[in-house]
């Protein structure tokens, strides 16, 4: 039977701060969150948002993740996920050492179609499936790279580390993500990817975001639009930048300051408006439906829930968008309609970013951290409400 969860959000930061010695008002004066805002987090009457996560993180200068109680362990465990992660942590150690004699890579064609379908479904949404066989791709990968040299190869294995980080930010190692990140750069800079580059910036640039350092995340942004001017003016410089913009407006946001993130949306509106629908360009999920959505996400970062909400309502999602975005858009409404206290129509769409991407889901913090605000009211909501907690493990 479902029990009410004590270790939300708000009590793991009433834990840093009592272990620090900190009464609420010296917290609120460090992390320059309301007085009134951090004693409600604390007594989960509101869920922690990601803004107060991070100024709460710095201020007591623990890791974000220290904070959301990520990763979440017995959930991974329960879902048999916690042992997977020790196989890529190996995987990507192994970046440096030339080729492994013990392994005989297969055919590039085999391998790269391998490294896309690995692609393909991180953006339908099957973090398990990945998890289970990004490891092994990356080691034969590495091998096979060592032995050509090419940059297709080099490609190809920066695209094994993407996956990677994909699987590992999605559930919660922040470490491991980074760590990613990094093989993804040496990689693109073997490769000679300008392209690649950018991507990375753009990536790196959302773990600042996570963590609070809005500055340094629009360093990156900046860094990776330099590093785009040196590839050639296609297609795909052009919806890594437009994505590059879209990255910077959420940075934006989330340091509130709205003029500085509309300029960042009107110019990846403009590039998308050239590019139309690139869904699958470096599956970026590029064009004018992610800006729509990003837009949503901005407005909540800017605490304009009800602008949110309403933005998000009118955004008609593709039936082919990637599962993943999908989720993460209805995350995001949730959230902004938890604020608004439309709690049906939160709940309404805690259960479609379920739907659309399950595995996700589970492990989104924004997912957590609405249904814990909205757990406060449950008795306004249907007995399903509670079902779906027992589900995240909650």
């Amino acid at each position: 039977m479902h029990s009410e969860s004590h270790d939300y959000t708000g009590a793991r930061i009433k834990r840093l701060r009592v272990e620090r010695h900190l009464t609420q008002r010296a917290l609120s004066d460090l992390s320059g969150i309301p007085y009134s805002t951090l004693t409600k987090t604390e007594q989960g009457v509101i869920a922690a948002s990601p803004y107060v996560i991070a100024c709460v993180a710095r201020a007591l200068r623990v890791d974000v993740t220290t904070v959301t109680g990520q990763p979440y362990v017995n959930e991974l465990r329960a879902d048999e996920l916690d042992v997977l992660i020790l196989p890529i942590r190996e995987a990507l150690d192994v970046y440096d050492l030339g080729a492994d004699p013990e392994i005989t890579p297969r055919p590039w064609p085999l391998l790269r179609a391998d490294a896309h379908e690995l692609l393909l479904n991180v953006r339908a949404g099957e973090v398990k499936q990945v998890a289970v066989r990004v490891a092994g791709l990356i080691q034969e990968v590495t091998t096979a790279a060592h032995l050509s040299g090419s940059a297709e190869g080099w490609r190809t294995l920066a695209s094994t580390y993407r996956t990677a980080y994909d699987v590992a930010a999605k559930l919660g190692y922040g470490d491991l993500a980074a760590i990613a990140l990094s093989r993804m750069d040496w990689a693109a800079v073997k490769a000679s990817d300008a392209v690649i580059g950018g991507m990375y910036r753009y990536m790196r640039a959302l773990t600042y975001l996570r963590t609070g350092q809005y500055r340094t995340g629009d360093r990156l942004v900046t860094l990776g639009l330099s590093v785009l001017g040196q590839a050639d003016a296609d297609r795909q410089r052009e919806v890594v930048t437009g994505q590059l913009h879209l990255g910077a407006a959420v940075l934006a946001g989330r340091a509130k300051d709205p003029a500085r993130a509309e300029d960042h949306l009107t110019e990846a509106e403009l590039i998308a408006g050239r590019t139309g629908e690139a869904v699958d360009v470096h599956w970026l999920s590029f064009g004018p439906t992610n800006v729509a959505v990003h837009r949503v996400s901005v407005l909540a970062e800017l605490d304009e829930y009800d602008r949110a909400a309403r933005t998000g309502r009118a955004v008609a999602l593709p039936k082919d968008w990637p599962a993943s975005r999908s989720s993460h858009h209805y995350a995001d409404l949730a959230r902004a309609q938890m604020w608004t206290g439309d709690l049906d129509a939160s709940f309404q769409n805690l259960l479609r970013a379920r739907k659309a991407a399950p595995q996700q889901a589970k492990y989104h913090p924004i997912v957590r951290e609405t249904y814990t605000g909205l757990e406060a009211v449950k008795r306004r909501l249907p007995d399903t409400f509670l079902s779906y907690g027992t589900w995240l493990g909650i």
